[in-house]
């Protein structure tokens, strides 16, 4: 997607697709400055290849339900990566190596990790908890997801529609941490870059299910100055 000065790649974490299209974009656009959907933390374990994990000391900065989703998510992104061949986050690392190779400025866009999982212990309901564990069992051990796709390709933007749909229908309190105010938070990073260095080209690598409504904000952040 292209708004101005800005392009936004929205990828899977776990797709080759992703990959090739972030590495392709910044080949052929060689953009001033490739903003990514990393926070510090993040970015330095990419960079260095040495993913931290969890400890218990964690749950005191981040509580227990953040920690615990931190377990669950990591080894599920594993388990996932592990199946399509595909490292988690894999796309993330080809967009440093992408920008390191034009000569690109970084911009780090994402919520400090930290600041997200705490959000997340205080907001999530028992009524999500429970819906968590019921999804998953049904998705893990009965083997019949609410919704399946290719899970080596970027979904497309009807299924991810419904993805956020179903996310913001079952796991309010996730959606609006997780989705919503990250959605937010990127989109006036990206807005800043844009208003601030409007000569600059920018590629903006995000998750997919972050690149419509982030480009909607800048979009209606435009409108209402101009």
């Amino acid at each position: 997607m292209k708004y101005k000065n800005l392009i936004i790649i929205g990828t899977s974490h776990i797709a080759q697709q992703s990959i090739n299209q972030v590495k392709q974009t910044i080949s052929l656009n060689k953009p001033d400055i490739v903003a990514i959907e990393l926070d510090r933390q993040r970015f330095q374990a990419l960079v260095s290849g040495k993913q931290r994990k969890p400890k218990l000391g964690d749950i005191k900065r981040i509580g227990i339900k953040g920690f615990v989703f931190t377990l669950i998510g990591s080894w599920a992104q594993k388990k996932l990566g592990k199946y399509v061949g595909v490292t988690p986050g894999s796309e993330m690392k080809a967009a440093i190596d992408s920008a390191n190779q034009e000569k690109s400025k970084i911009a780090l866009i994402d919520q400090d990790i930290e600041i997200t999982l705490k959000k997340f212990s205080k907001s999530l309901t028992w009524k999500e908890k429970f819906n968590f564990l019921a999804d998953l069992f049904k998705a893990l051990i009965l083997r019949k997801p609410e919704i399946k796709f290719d899970l080596r390709t970027v979904p497309n933007k009807k299924l991810i529609d419904k993805i956020i749909f179903k996310v913001k229908d079952r796991y309010p309190s996730i959606f609006k941490v997780l989705i919503k105010e990250r959605d937010e938070l990127m989109a006036h990073k990206l807005f800043n870059l844009m208003w601030h260095k409007p000569d600059k080209k920018i590629v903006a690598v995000v998750g997919a299910g972050h690149e419509n409504r982030i480009l909607k904000l800048i979009k209606e952040a435009f409108k209402s100055i101009e």
